[in-house]
Order: C-alpha cells, then structure tokens, then sequence
C-alpha cells in the first residue's frame, strides 16, 4: 500500500520512565503467523474481552474525513480498521496485539483449501447463518459479485491482487469488463453453488488466504450496488452497521442485529454504537482526550499524540495506563528511479552517503521513526537485519546532478531539506524539486517521470515479503500509464523469476526466502535508499478499553473495544 509521507501525526511516545514500553524498551515486534488448519479456530464466537461489558458508545477522532466506505475501494488505515465493524472477509488475522497472528476463515469455514496442492486452485466454503444486515443469507455468488466489481475501474482506489492474480495480467481491467455484463463473473472465478466459491490461478499463489483478508473479498448484494454512491451505505455484515453520517464531520455505526457471534472467530459487539467524528487536528483531540470530559471519556485518537505534546502526555503518570504504543510496518525511502540512474555504484554511493540518524533527528527523533537499512520491514515474518551499505565516504564520479522530489508540504520539505544536505555533505550535486502534495504521488508513480530521487512510502498488506517485495521490485508490473507501486522502476528478469520460484513455494517456506531475495536486491541492484519505519502511538479515554495496535498495518483494532460505566 502506498501512502503519503505523514509523521506529524503519527508519533511513538518516548521514553517512559514509569515503565510503559518506548521504542527502546519495546525494539521489535516481530510477528509469528500461522494459517489455521483447525476449522474450529474459524468459528464463533470470539475468546471475551477481559473486562469488557455492554453499551455505551466509542467515540473516534480523526482530522481527515474517512473517504470510503465501499470495501471494494477502501485502502487507508482506517478504512482498513473501521471496515472490521461492518465488512466482513472470505478471512481474517485473530491478532493478540503483541505479534501473534492467526489467519483464520471469517466468512469461510476456514482460511481456504489448496485443492491440488499446487496453490493454483483454491476453495471457499461459505459459513452457515452468516447474514447481510437486511436478514438475507449471505452466498457464495454474493462475495463473487464483490470480486467481480472490484475489476471496475470506475469504482478504483482499493487493492489489486486478486484482479490481477486472477487475470494474470496488471491491466486486469481488459480481461474482464464488469460492466459490459454485471452478472458475469471474472476469469477464474467460480460458484459451484451457493455455499461454495472457487478461484482458479494462472500461477500459483500461496499467498491467496492473506490476499482475501482484504476488505476485496466482502460481499455485495447485486441488487443493492449503486456504483460510486455505494461509499455511501454499503450493506453490513460484520457486528455494526452504518446508521448515518454527518456530511465529512461525522459517522455513526450502531448494532447490526443480524450478525451472528457463533460464525465469528475475532469480532465482538460490546459498544452500542461507534461515533467517527472528524475535524480536530491532532493537537485538540489529545487535549479533549487528555481532559476526558463528558463522551470524550470514551474516546481515542486515530491519528496519534502529536510531537508538540508529547512531553506533556509522557510526563504524566496518571496518563501512562492510556496510551497505545507500538512501531508499525509502514517503511519510508528514497527511491532511486534506475531508468536514469543506471549506474549500480552511485546507487551503492547514495545509500552509504545517506544520514538516517540525521533524518530521523530532524523528523522528530525516536518519538516518529526507527532507522531502516532493509527492504523489509521488521514486523515481516522473517525478517532479519542487515546493512549492505555501512555509512562511509563515497566517490561521486560520475553521478553527475540529481534531481530530489518531494512533496511540498511540511513533512515533505523537512525530509527533503535534511537529505539533501548529507548528500550535498558527501559530495552529491543535488537539486531538490517541490510536487504539489495532493498530486505527488501519482507524478511519482508515472514511469515517465523527470527525476532521479524521490521519497516513497510502502506498508504491506499482509506480514510477508510476498507484499513487498514483488509489489515494488516486479518488472512485469510497469505500467507505462502511471499508477505504479514500485517507482524505482526497476526491471530485472532474474528478480522476477525468483518472484515467481518463492510465490509458488508453501507460506510456511518463503519466510526464510524473502529475508534472503531481500539482501540479494540490496546488494546486487540497490534501487532504493531504504530510511526508516514510522511509530505510532496514540490516547484513550479513561472509559473505553478492548483497544490494541494491531499487527498486520499497526493501525488502531476496535474489534475488542469497549466502554465502561
């Protein structure tokens, strides 16, 4: 998932002296994952939540209004998190919160079956007394639909893996036109019957049961698909449903008496409703937090502790017990677009001549950021820490000038500034270039484009290099029309065969394989100028609880909340 470079908001506490967990007391957290092969993990209901009891209601603030709330759209943080309460999945991650993850079926029996063990073909089978919000039973050839949509290119914004696994191709939208006819079905899908869903790969892809715990795979109700207004109200399946909203100030969920807790493995219905409400910067909601007069008693902070107020918020005790902390697996680099800069040594250069403690300095320190020299985050299952390119003096011959993007909003601007002054430091000539930031990401994302550097950011779908490192580093995935994920642009055929040897190989074997493809690319092409891994940490009101970071997006989960008198 690509996002925009966003620090201000999204802060770790520093250092706790009180005990709470710091980015140093706290360094890693490394998940362990496993598919659960046990049907009986994928049924219902959820283990309780200690302490949780009924009613009340859990307020959620957040500056930016949530743009989507059709799942097959939804790719933000907090779409992803809020769509928990109402969308449910083929699968889903029973998370701890401390790293533990089990992929378990959500509207499936169980996370799927490989039928002929060749990940090429796999199988659904849909639970019994699974219900749409208006009481319909939800089936097989609902979730198909879903999918069948999501190759629509008009209702775009959400992720691609599935249209372009099944499809074979990135340009999925040519082999299949939704809406020429909406009651077709995409290439390789298949409704045997109504509790049976079957999809069928032109390469193998093991990594299907964690590619459909995206919001994607959610059902849709055909005669209730209204386009691009389906944003508006889509049908609920989870424990909430939509009850309304409030232009972009505010979204109500209330109970959706239709969901069923024998069929769900992870979720709970313990608030009688979610109020998102939108506006307050940072700074406002932490106060109103902090004070925790009236309803904001119940409330949290999507967007996190703000570093102007950090001091204040670690250096009260009596704030210590409700605050939410964690790194996440949203990673920041410098690209490095390999169609002009073609040699591999000033590559290696500019990664041994990059300041990252300097960077994370001036971004703020330990309280924002974690220096990165991998191309994987450490919340992948695997990872292993290296560093192909110590910090050393560099020789510059023949790099000539080079032109850094970046956007220009503040936080682009402070990271810009402080990379072009190590790099202007190490002999580079640097000319740092300014993007509008509402249009930076799709100037970067044009394999076109006119520059040599630029920052990017990357969070992974799932905790695998499978979600990384072919989503940026596969050739075969440049589109000429704009759009692409990896704006390094590099192109390499041996690259894109190991791509595929991992793929094909069972989860339980890519671990090791990934964290190895992960040093080769380093070493051997060097695309990239890997910077740093975000922090996040966030604040409770004293009166709801249930409330982790979880461990796939390092997001807020709400799927335990709850308030309490």
């Amino acid at each position: 998932m690509a996002f925009a470079l966003v620090l201000a908001a999204c802060a770790a506490c520093t250092d706790n002296p009180r005990g709470g967990a710091s980015p140093e007391e706290d360094p890693v957290r490394q998940p362990t994952g496993v598919i659960a092969t046990d049907p009986a993990a994928s049924r219902g209901p959820a283990p309780e939540t200690a302490g949780a009891v009924p009613g009340g209601t859990v307020t959620v603030f957040r500056q930016t209004a949530l743009a989507r709330l059709d799942p097959q759209r939804i790719y933000s943080f907090m779409g992803l998190s809020i769509s928990q309460l109402y969308a449910r999945r083929l699968t889903t991650f029973a998370d701890d919160g401390s790293g533990k993850l089990t992929l378990v079926g959500d509207l499936a029996e169980t996370p799927g079956t490989d039928v002929n063990g060749d990940c090429r073909t796999w199988e659904f089978r849909i639970k019994e007394n699974v219900r749409f919000e208006t009481g319909a039973p939800v089936t097989a050839r609902d979730i198909a639909y879903g999918i069948a949509r999501s190759f629509d290119l008009t209702l775009a914004g959400g992720p691609t893996y599935l249209q372009e696994w099944l499809s074979g191709t990135p340009q999925y939208d040519k082999a299949f036109d939704f809406e020429k006819d909406k009651a077709a079905l995409p290439p390789g899908v298949e409704v045997p019957d109504d509790r049976t869903l079957r999809l069928r790969f032109p390469k193998a892809q093991c990594d299907l049961p964690f590619a459909a715990a995206l919001p994607a795979t959610a059902p849709v109700p055909a005669a209730a698909d209204t386009g691009l207004d389906y944003d508006r109200a889509p049908v609920a399946t989870g424990p909430y449903k939509i009850e309304g909203r409030t232009g972009d100030t505010e979204l109500r969920l209330v109970r959706n008496p239709q969901w069923d807790p024998a069929t769900d493995a992870t979720r709970h219905q313990y608030p009688d409703r979610f109020t998102l409400a939108f506006g307050a910067d940072p700074v406002a909601q932490t106060n109103r937090i902090m004070a925790a007069q009236g309803p904001d008693a119940s409330a949290v902070s999507f967007d996190g502790v703000p570093p102007s107020l950090l001091s204040r918020v670690t250096g009260d005790p009596a704030l210590d017990p409700r605050m939410l902390r964690s790194q996440t697996p949203r990673l920041t680099m410098l690209s490095i677009n390999t169609r002009r800069v073609t040699d591999l040594s000033v590559r290696a250069a500019l990664n041994r001549a990059v300041d990252r403690e300097s960077l994370v300095k001036a971004l703020g320190g330990a309280a924002v950021a974690r220096p990165l020299t991998t191309l994987l985050p450490p919340s992948t299952i695997g990872w292993h820490a290296y560093d192909a390119y110590p910090k050393s003096a560099v020789d510059v011959a023949g790099a000539g000038e080079l032109v850094l993007a970046h956007a220009d909003d503040a936080e682009g601007q402070l990271a810009a500034t402080s990379l072009a002054t190590g790099l202007r430091a190490a002999g580079f000539t640097i000319t740092t270039k300014a993007v509008p930031a509402d249009n930076y990401l799709p100037e970067i994302q044009k394999a076109d484009n006119p520059w040599d550097l630029y920052l990017d950011s990357w969070a992974p779908d799932w905790p695998s290099g499978a979600a990384v490192l072919p989503a940026l580093y596969d050739g075969r995935s440049i589109n000429a029309e704009g759009g692409n994920n990896g704006t390094s642009y590099l192109d390499a055929r041996p690259l894109d065969a190991e791509f595929d040897r991992i793929q094909a190989l069972p989860i339980d074997e890519q671990s090791p394989q990934w964290a190895a493809l992960d040093e080769k690319i380093m070493r051997e092409y060097a695309p990239v100028v890997p910077l740093y891994t975000e922090l996040t940490c966030t604040i409770r009101g004293p009166s709801v609880g249930g409330l982790f970071v979880d461990s796939v997006f390092g997001s807020l989960a709400f799927v335990n909340a709850f308030v309490t008198p």
